[in-house]
Order: C-alpha cells, then structure tokens, then sequence
C-alpha cells in the first residue's frame, strides 16, 4: 500500500503524454508556454529543497509590467509543472502576476525519494515562494494548488513564521488529510476497510520517510492559519470527495475566507467546465484580500 500511494510508477515523468493532455483540455496553452520558453520569457532554475534534493521550477515575468505580485501554482499527485499552464496563463496574462511553477519533490524534473502527499511539499513550496521573492521583492503573493497542491498550500497556510508577503491562498479540491483521501481511495477502488493496511502502510511511512498520513493534515493546520484563502471545490467530484470541502472551510475559522463550489465539475475540472467564472472568482478574491486590513 505505501509503494502503492507513494512510489507510482507514473510521477510526473511523462512529459510527453502529459503535454499532450494538458492541450487536449487546453488548447493552445502548451503552443503558448514553448514560444515563452523558447523565446527565454520562462526560465528554468533549481533550489535545494528539503533533505538536500534539486528541485526544478520555472517562472516567468507577468505579461504586463508593473505585476501586480506574484503567484506561485502548486501542481497535483503525478504531475508536474506542464500540467497546470492553463493557472499560469491566467494569472500571468489575464490577472496581471508574476509567475512560479514548481516540480514537487518526486515529481517532474526534481529529485526525490518518494510523493510527499504535500505535507512536506509545504516546505519545499515555503522554499520557492522565498526564491519567487527574491527575483521579485512583491509584496504580494498567492499560493495556488490543485488538489495535492491545494493540500499543500493549506498544510503550509498553518505554519507558523509565514513571510509577511504570502498574502493569500487559493486551494482547489484539496483534501481534508492524507489518511481520509487514503481511507477513500482503499475503500472506492479495493473495497478495503482501513484497518489494518492503511494503519500498517503508515506505520511503514513514518519509519521509511519520516511523517504519517495523520499528521499530513489540511485540516489540522487551516485551524491555525489566519491569512486569507479561497476554497474551490467541483460538486460532482469523487476523487476527492465533495465532503472535504466543507471540512476544510469549516476548520478555517481565523481571518478572511471565501467558498465557491463548481457545478457539476468533477475532479480537478472546475477551470476546464468554468474558465470565465473561475478566473473572475479567483480575481474578485484577491482584489478583496488587497483592501484587509
């Protein structure tokens, strides 16, 4: 079960067929993303992430100067940074931002030992948003993940010590925990109850790559967190249940928050099924973070 969940023979390494995926859903936005990259508007850099391993990202300028900040896309379980470009387009050529698009660890072109399912991902992301930071110096940043993403940047909205210039987060089918998307996906595709093999599995995680799928918490550390957030959900989602979305909002209960629920996206859909509605939620949001106090 852990090598299962963790160690997917597909992680993001198919560059190929995810190009071809990501502009089947979104024509044009991979022609757009080559003619940027080849033409050195997007540029390609590695940090160290944690435990010592490269990890790749690229960024880009927003297409109009002055940006109005920066926004840094967090990728989903076996993707990489191709899979989004439609995020990214819409922030730097339609909202007017700066722009960073991390390999997770495991993932795509970074180094790593297994899929993190976000939790320490968090750090890595804490990581690239101070090098999106340092390129830039906005004081203006979003953090905008799709579904592990999104349980990354709401794992990450709780931490303490956040930099004064994350200013918001946007999360988009993220689920609750890693234990309950696990006990979902043990149930919905085995018919398999969580005891024992997900208490083994994560008896095996903690040992072999020094976390467990309880402490990976969205929900855990949206309690602590007090910066601004929008949750996005599709309502015909099944992959990770519609149900977490309420979770997660609710478990929010400090500082400013907003909820839109897709309708009748599934998973990970909500910009393909609305593109307009999306993009106007996400730019209503942030205009409205920009005047709290």
């Amino acid at each position: 079960m852990c090598n299962y969940a963790l160690l997917p023979e597909e992680h993001g390494n198919d560059f190929a067929g995810d190009r071809i995926k990501t502009d089947t859903r979104y024509p044009g936005v991979v022609e757009w993303y080559d003619n940027l990259h080849q033409s050195g508007v997007f540029k390609d850099a590695t940090i160290e992430g944690e435990g010592g391993y490269k990890l790749h990202c690229v960024y880009a300028p927003a297409a109009v100067q002055p940006a109005k900040g920066t926004a840094v896309v967090v990728h989903g379980y076996t993707d990489n940074h191709i899979c989004f470009l439609n995020l990214v387009r819409m922030y730097r050529d339609v909202l007017g931002y700066n722009v960073m698009v991390p390999d997770l660890h495991y993932h795509g072109e970074s180094e790593g030992r297994a899929v993190q399912m976000g939790w320490l991902d968090r750090l890595d992301v804490k990581r690239f948003a101070a090098f999106a930071n340092e390129i830039w110096h906005d004081d203006f940043m979003v953090l905008h993940g799709v579904s592990m993403g999104a349980a990354t940047v709401m794992m990450l909205s709780g931490d303490d010590d956040l930099p004064p210039y994350m200013k918001a987060f946007v999360e988009d089918c993220g689920y609750s925990s890693v234990w309950d998307q696990f006990a979902h996906n043990l149930k919905d595709s085995f018919h398999l109850p969580t005891f024992p093999v997900l208490n083994s599995a994560n008896i095996v995680c903690r040992k072999r790559y020094g976390w467990d799928f309880k402490e990976a918490s969205s929900v855990a550390q949206l309690a602590k967190s007090d910066r601004p957030m929008l949750f996005i959900h599709g309502d015909k989602d099944d992959f990770v249940p519609f149900s977490h979305l309420q979770k997660n909002y609710d478990a929010k209960t400090k500082g400013y928050k907003e909820m839109w629920v897709a309708p009748g996206s599934e998973h990970a859909m909500a910009y393909k099924d609305h593109p307009a509605e999306y993009t106007e939620h996400v730019r209503a949001f942030l205009e409205k973070v920009r005047t709290l106090k």
